[in-house]
């Protein structure tokens, strides 16, 4: 018997051999008998109760069926979403995954409309939706997708007692020029200790008003308990985290740290040592034996890279907080590289498009990947074990 949780097997049969009859033509069947499939046990699981089952736990009641035609990759496919009665269900296995995949259809299309498109970028547009798309279906779907991102952007936020900052760049065309402007994101780790996406903001500088206008959504929206922050120094985000964020621990990325070392190394041949020596400082076991690993280093180059040593002097010991922290936590928390390699999913993503038409395009397909990234940490496994927390002062 099929229970709440398990998918027919006679279903996933049917799949197979659709597959094996039609090969890739029979895809959209395929997908068609899955998602349906998937839609039921969710139905199912919202109920909590299996067709026709009586159980005193139930919570409302199955309605039949309603039918939608969605684009996909592989064409149109008419699905059959369960409907419920005494309770409000929609399928998550409708919307779950695709975000991203509209928001870069929409991104495309807008340029293809707004005539800054080429024969590349609606080769690509027809590809990702399958049939042509027209003004009217780009500005209606634009429209919902805008409405649900912005909820997303806006939601309530909670105690998080890490946050990490950064920026990237991406090409908006901007009263009729090709700008970069800055793309502001914030991470986070909960009290729970599940990583979360806190928020993001597109705009045309990295100004210190464009970070405290973003630090300052974010403690609005309920951000609190945040008692230790990374990111790197750009100026503008050093002077908003002062003026929203004045007592919580500063960790200055020890990633860019050592970048910027070695701009101060005079000689190629130095290189290598000299990363070598910084990471001896970073990996200290306490601020004890840091500040006297950093001392020696100063001494080490005072006279074959005076540049260096100066520099090292103030640079290095903003990147020695972390050893506040429990040792379990210094790893991960040492520098911003969660959010770098969060940056590099979401080039690949904006790749493709290459240029956006404007803002609010960049901003919508950013806040899609963020979305479906931060909806799988947050119901993942917890990534750092928040028990242990004890910041010292």
């Amino acid at each position: 018997m099929t229970t709440t949780y398990e998918m027919d097997h006679t279903k996933l049969g049917d799949v197979l051999e659709l597959l094996g009859r039609e090969g890739f033509g029979g895809m959209g069947d395929a997908m068609r008998v899955l998602v349906n499939e998937i839609m039921k046990i969710q139905r199912s699981a919202h109920l909590r109760a299996a067709p026709h089952e009586r159980t005193e736990h139930r919570e409302g009641y199955a309605n039949g069926y309603k039918p939608k035609t969605v684009k996909t990759r592989v064409g149109e496919i008419t699905v059959a979403v369960p409907q419920t009665r005494g309770t409000d269900f929609y399928p998550s296995a409708l919307e779950k995954g695709i975000r991203s995949e509209k928001a870069l259809t929409l991104a495309l299309a807008e340029m293809y409309i707004q005539g800054v498109s080429t024969r590349k970028v609606a080769a690509i547009t027809e590809k990702l939706c399958g049939t042509d798309v027209t003004s009217m279906e780009v500005s209606r779907a634009a429209a919902l997708l805008d409405e649900s991102l912005e909820a997303w952007r806006n939601r309530p936020l909670s105690e998080t007692p890490y946050l990490i900052l950064d920026a990237r760049y991406e090409k908006v065309r901007h009263g009729g020029q090709v700008v970069d402007c800055a793309v502001l994101i914030a991470l986070g780790v909960t009290k729970s200790g599940h990583r979360s996406v806190l928020g993001c903001s597109v705009s045309l500088g990295e100004h210190e008003v464009h970070w405290r206008n973003f630090l300052r959504g974010l403690k609005e929206r309920g951000l609190c308990g945040v008692n230790f922050m990374v990111s790197d120094a750009h100026e503008g985000l050093k002077a908003a985290r002062r003026a929203m964020f004045p007592k919580v621990t500063w960790q200055r990325c020890q990633f860019h740290l050592q970048h910027n070392a070695q701009s101060y190394v005079p000689r190629t041949s130095m290189k290598t040592t000299v990363a070598n020596d910084i990471r001896q400082i970073f990996d200290a076991s306490d601020d004890a034996e840091a500040k006297e690993r950093l001392e020696r280093f100063i001494l080490k180059y005072k006279k074959t890279a005076p540049d260096l040593a100066t520099w090292a002097e103030t640079a290095l010991p903003e990147g020695l907080a972390v050893l506040k922290l429990p040792p379990e936590h210094r790893k991960r928390m040492r520098t911003s590289n969660m959010l770098e390699r969060l940056n590099k999913e979401i080039k690949r993503r904006t790749k493709v498009a290459t240029l956006f038409p404007n803002e609010a395009s960049c901003l919508r397909l950013i806040s899609a990947v963020l979305a479906e990234v931060s909806e799988e940490w947050e119901s993942g496994r917890i990534y750092l074990n928040m028990e242990t927390l004890n910041l010292k002062e």
